[in-house]
């Protein structure tokens, strides 16, 4: 082994990491940079451990972690050999990808924005300028008393503003003081457990669905009941069917995750029946209900509810960025107090700078018009996006016709071709989801899932359309 590999490749025993984890690391990274071409040989497992005065089986580990992951192959007498078909720049991606996926709910790459990548707002298209100043005027003004612990229920100019936003656009009637912030969606479903369900309750969960929902629910010792979707939304009787008794329901009415349908008025109106009869909860998951391309925005559920069983759930992330970790609590008027004692339980706040930019964002109107901007961009590309996908790939897929979202629906001819090219899309660098795989029962719906927020024109749709036929070709 060559002097420059040797030292590409040195391990720190003295290191918390583990050795094998030190070496699969550095290979991948030489694979990823370029230092290990495809096809090239890399060193015996023997002769790499006593280079690096390492145990055998330590280098074994790291290479069977590499080959059950696709970057090199071993062939026997002739050696082992980085896989001949890996592009270093897909190699880039995927290391991304290991350092920054979030368990099992998609690829959230921080360094890249991937073509279709979802979950992502249109961050070119942000007023980053606005935002840069707001910050530095804030920080100018900050005063001992911004710097000692965040008030756990939210700082009190920014829960005014999202009462305010929210009685004006969603509809919802509340106050300030039902207004509570939290640090993300993960966040506001731990809080609403704590303060209204047990371990052991059922919950129903809408399927296909939002992996993360089901993984908190489960983590927290709760039983998700898996309720089927179709074109009207959650199908409220077969939830009674399959679970009466539930404890709670977690829905996405205004845009259901994935397939953007809208729950129909007659099931919002049995969703909420059910629950003030069975005096159970509603948890109102309304991610990205502003952004509608067919009239108004609808009401939220919330907007409906005359028994206070709806909890009403917001987020900055996909209206901002994802990066600001910040999301919102609407409950009961009723139930602020257990809330107010689970939160002091759970010792956990958003930092008041962020908050207090938000507050300032959301008071000077910015937010507002922020929005009506993005409905419109996100409406153009949505359109531009469809019409370029529809002109590369033809007959082989269509588009779902959805009336909102940040994402597509894109159907193949083919189902067991679904898997395959999702995969080979992260290979080369772009993004998506078989709906599938967001199902709990096996049988599920067919489709993948592809974010258009950063697709800025059809031209560029049409190249990705071109790169995902080729693909599909393959």
């Amino acid at each position: 082994m060559n002097s420059s590999i040797d030292e590409l490749l040195a391990v720190d025993a003295a290191a918390a990491e583990p050795l094998y984890r030190q070496l699969y690391a550095r290979l991948r990274g030489a694979i990823a940079d370029g230092a290990l071409r495809p096809g090239g040989r890399i060193p015996s497992s023997r002769a790499l451990a006593k280079e690096l005065g390492v145990a055998r089986g330590t280098v074994e580990t790291a290479y069977a972690l590499l080959e059950a992951e696709g970057y090199i192959q071993g062939r026997g007498q002739a050696g082992t050999v980085v896989s001949p078909g890996l592009r270093p720049e897909s190699v880039r991606y995927d290391t991304q990808r290991h350092a920054s996926a979030v368990a099992g709910n998609g690829v959230f790459d921080s360094a890249h924005t991937r073509p279709f990548q979802m979950g992502l707002p249109a961050l070119d298209a942000f007023p980053r300028k606005i935002w840069a100043r707001l910050g530095a005027r804030l920080a100018r003004g900050m005063q001992a008393r911004d710097m000692s612990f965040p008030d756990p229920a939210g700082l009190p100019a920014l829960r005014s503003a999202i009462a305010a936003y929210l009685r004006m656009a969603r509809g919802v009637d509340c106050d300030p003081a039902q207004v509570f912030v939290t640090a993300g969606y993960h966040d506001t479903l731990q809080w609403i457990v704590r303060a209204l369900l047990r371990g052991g309750d059922q919950v129903w969960v809408e399927d296909p669905g939002y992996p993360a929902t089901r993984s908190v629910l489960k983590d927290l010792q709760l039983l998700p009941v898996p309720v089927p979707v179709d074109a009207e939304g959650l199908v409220v009787e077969r939830g009674m069917d399959l679970a009466m008794s539930a404890r709670a329901a977690v829905v996405t009415p205004a845009h259901q995750s994935p397939l953007c349908v809208s729950l129909s008025l007659p099931r919002r109106l049995a969703l909420l029946d059910w629950a003030a009869r069975r005096k159970a909860w509603i948890v109102e998951d309304d991610y990205d209900g502003e952004y509608r391309y067919r009239g108004r925005p609808l009401p939220a559920l919330a907007s409906l509810d005359r028994h206070g069983r709806v909890l009403y759930a917001g987020t900055f992330s996909k209206v901002l960025f994802p990066g600001i970790r910040l999301a919102y609590l609407v409950v009961p008027e009723a139930r602020i107090e257990d809330f107010m004692r689970a939160r002091q339980a759970l010792a956990i706040g958003v930092p008041q700078a962020t908050q207090a930019m938000v507050a300032a964002f959301m008071e000077e109107g910015h937010f507002v018009r922020h929005i009506q901007r993005m409905r419109k961009l996100y409406g153009e590309r949505r359109s531009a996006t469809a019409a370029g996908l529809s002109k590369a790939l033809g007959p082989r897929a269509r588009i779902d016709a959805q009336p909102g979202g940040m994402h597509l629906v894109l159907r193949l001819d083919s189902r067991r071709a679904e898997k395959t090219l999702v995969a080979r899309m992260l290979e080369h660098g772009m993004y998506s989801h078989t709906i599938a795989s967001w199902c709990a029962e096996p049988a599920g719906h067919g489709g993948l899932m592809l974010g258009f927020t950063n697709i800025a024109s059809q031209g560029q749709a049409e190249e990705l359309g071109a790169r995902l036929s080729e693909l599909m070709q393959r």
